[in-house]
């Protein structure tokens, strides 16, 4: 059964939704992931010549798998090389051509996405590297569209993709989910890469946007991805939790003008309440399978502090305080302990988080981090002590990247100056 109706609409859609697939599939059989993409894209520029005069297949997914199987034995008969490769390839292709409609076509779906998502998060590639690769491999990105989402340019993110292919083939990188501790250190990279996308979308650090919407949901898509084929990991739920809880104050961050409004000036009657509704049920599942502990569950439960609060008043701040007491434990860093003085500041009163936020002066990962001085002139303010805050803000507008950032911290500082 074909579809009469085609439009780029759709098209963006199935590519992105079935490339994962197609991509982690022809890993497997050909071991080669730059390869396993070239075909993908072969599949689906086939797609476009043939789908507006037929319409789109029952399974575009299939006919695109079909099509791309076809192609590699094609390549591989060329070359004359792999002759073992080439005759499993065709004997599986023979048997899903036999099943009716292709209905026997993604037999190894889920496993072949997780692999996937494990190869293009390998710890052998940089942190850039992987958030670059994950977008193009499963979030099926384009190079430009990733290099807008960043604004990096194209040739920048088109260098860093190939690279990072041919570094996991030097490497040799297996096709495979790793087991035992080797897991858990790659889960801990492939969560790292989906909320660094996550967190760009949602707190861009340049240009003059605060909010890149469809990076959020493209780092939302995949976290839902990763929670379906990995339902027992407690920290996926707990990455999902923390994203579906921020992703619910979206409407309420920015003003008319994209100017960028603060937590507590937000209108929760903005809140996706849909959002929060799935983000506590994340977190209770992590909490379920003994995951309340990981760093993801924990910063999850600080946002649901937030959600739960009707309004800022309401907020229940010192036990903010106490998981950022917790997460500080299982999570060392400097912008952890940053977070730590505004909770403790607000529970405790500002001198107490003040005395925190000092004792990151000489901190070299918090040098160019303008939240530092941000977060010292509201306790500053806070304790009365004006013209010092004032300062700090203009301090924090200078080192800012995001422009939108840069013109709030300046407001504050000027509404400081003017008192």
């Amino acid at each position: 059964m074909k579809s009469a109706a085609l439009n780029q609409e759709q098209l963006d859609a199935i590519w992105r939704i079935e490339s994962p697939k197609l991509i982690g599939g022809l890993t497997r059989m050909l071991r080669d992931v730059g390869r396993a993409e070239e075909l993908a894209q072969d599949a689906f520029v086939a797609a476009l010549t043939q789908w507006p005069q037929e319409g789109i297949p029952r399974n575009p997914g299939a006919w695109l798998m079909t099509t791309a199987k076809r192609r590699a034995i094609d390549a591989i008969r060329r070359e004359k090389t792999l002759e073992d490769k080439t005759g499993e390839i065709v004997r599986d292709l023979q048997a899903q051509e036999s099943a009716s409609e292709f209905d026997a076509v993604y037999q190894e779906i889920d496993d072949d996405v997780l692999r996937l998502m494990f190869i293009a998060c390998h710890p052998v590639l940089s942190a850039q590297a992987r958030v670059a690769l994950t977008l193009r491999l499963i979030g099926g990105l384009t190079t430009a569209e990733i290099a807008r989402a960043f604004l990096t340019p194209e040739a920048t993110i088109a260098q860093r993709i190939v690279r990072a292919k041919r570094t996991l083939t030097e490497a040799h990188v297996p096709f495979e989910v790793p087991s035992g501790p080797e897991r858990m250190e790659r889960l801990a990279s492939v969560l790292e890469a989906i909320y660094l996308i996550f967190n760009e979308g949602y707190a861009a650090t340049s240009g003059e946007d605060v909010l890149r919407p469809q990076l959020v949901e493209d780092a939302l898509r995949v976290g839902r991805m990763l929670a379906g084929l990995m339902p027992n990991e407690p920290e996926v739920h707990g990455l999902v939790a923390l994203m579906e809880l921020q992703a619910s104050r979206m409407r309420a961050r920015v003003n008319a003008a994209g100017e960028p409004i603060l937590l507590l000036d937000q209108d929760r009657g903005k809140w996706n309440r849909l959002l929060v509704t799935r983000g506590l049920a994340a977190l209770a599942r992590a909490e379920q399978l003994g995951g309340a502990f990981g760093p993801y569950a924990l910063q999850a439960a600080i946002a649901a502090c937030h959600a739960r609060a009707a309004t800022p008043e309401q907020t229940d701040w010192q036990k903010i305080a106490a998981l950022y007491d917790a997460l500080a434990q299982v999570y060392p860093s400097p912008v952890v302990e940053l977070n730590r003085a505004v909770a403790i500041g607000m529970a405790f009163g500002p001198a107490a988080g003040l005395e925190i936020a000092d004792a990151l002066l000489d901190e070299p990962a918090l040098k160019s981090y303008h939240l530092l001085p941000s977060v010292r002139a509201d306790l500053l303010q806070k304790l009365g002590r004006l013209s010092e805050a004032a300062q700090e803000f203009e301090r924090a507008a200078s080192i800012a990247q995001n422009s939108r950032d840069k013109n709030l911290l300046r407001g504050r500082a000027a509404a400081l100056d003017g008192s």
